[in-house]
């Protein structure tokens, strides 16, 4: 990585997951209002968009690539500490690395919820810890989660993601009280369906058979998600809402985002779950 000396003009930021969706967006975004960005990911092999979409926007020689793999924490120290090394601060970390793992309860094996928890949770929840000490020091900070309306509601054939969703949302409640003193913002972002690869892969990797007893089942949420995908709203909406988080002085805890997003959170809040229950089957219906 390029050696670059940080001032107050340039504030630092440390993204996961940049090689497409909203990382590699908000990389973009936020090399454009003049942050120097540390865009990570886990195989630089996949750097090719990234660095095609920064130079169209002139804003390519502000963003600085490296290697970090959030399930494995040597690679997260050693990136932690480059970024140290080089610049000397992290102002904004964006925990954004995640995938989704599709299918019902009963059929997804043990191994693909740990792997599902070991990137969308636990890996944001190391990243996080890597970052903290420095933040605290410095007595200031945003950690902005990438959330998902999953995280609010569960729906069928997804259980794995909303659950690793659900956890973030509490982490994330949690690590606000703790440091707040230490002038740290947290910070959820909770977009709803949008047109990133994540759901294609999702859907790409489930596993079923014909003697399923949930085939009907899946292939309803299977139909249902791809509709949902095709008529997706543009992620770029996401990432300006985190350029525009960076810039507020007193950040609410959570920003839902996305077609459908706040109607949901206020018909879970306000209807009997009966009736929601009733709403979600009739749409897969």
């Amino acid at each position: 990585m390029d050696s670059h000396q940080s001032t107050e003009q340039d504030p630092i930021v440390l993204i996961t997951g940049a090689s497409s969706g909203f990382g590699l967006l908000t990389a973009v975004t936020l090399a454009g209002k003049g942050f120097i960005v540390v865009a990570t990911m886990r195989d630089l092999s996949r750097k090719g968009e990234l660095e095609r979409q920064a130079a169209e926007a002139g804003v390519l020689d502000r963003i600085h690539l490296m290697t970090l793999d959030v399930t494995v924490g040597d690679s997260i120290e050693a990136a932690v500490a480059a970024i140290h090394d080089t610049f000397g601060r992290i102002d904004v970390l964006v925990n954004n690395a995640g995938f989704a793992v599709g299918g019902f309860v009963e059929e997804v094996s043990m191994e693909d919820w740990r792997q599902q928890f070991d990137t969308n949770f636990f890996g944001l929840v190391a990243v996080t810890k890597a970052v903290m000490p420095e933040m605290r020091q410095q007595g200031s900070g945003i950690i902005i989660n990438v959330g998902s309306v999953s995280g609010l509601s569960g729906f069928p054939g997804f259980a794995p993601y909303a659950a690793s969703k659900f956890a973030v949302e509490g982490f994330s409640e949690s690590l606000r009280h703790e440091l707040s003193p230490f002038g740290i913002k947290v910070v959820l972002v909770e977009p709803g369906s949008y047109r990133t690869p994540i759901w294609g892969k999702g859907i790409d990797h489930i596993r079923t058979s014909e003697e399923s007893p949930y085939k009907a089942h899946l292939a309803a949420v299977l139909e249902y998600s791809r509709k949902t995908a095709e008529a997706a709203p543009d992620p770029q909406q996401v990432a300006d809402l985190i350029g525009r988080i960076t810039r507020l002085r007193a950040p609410r805890l959570r920003y839902p985002i996305g077609k459908g997003s706040r109607l949901l959170i206020l018909g879970k809040t306000l209807l009997p779950w009966k009736w929601l229950e009733r709403l979600i089957a009739k749409g897969l219906a």
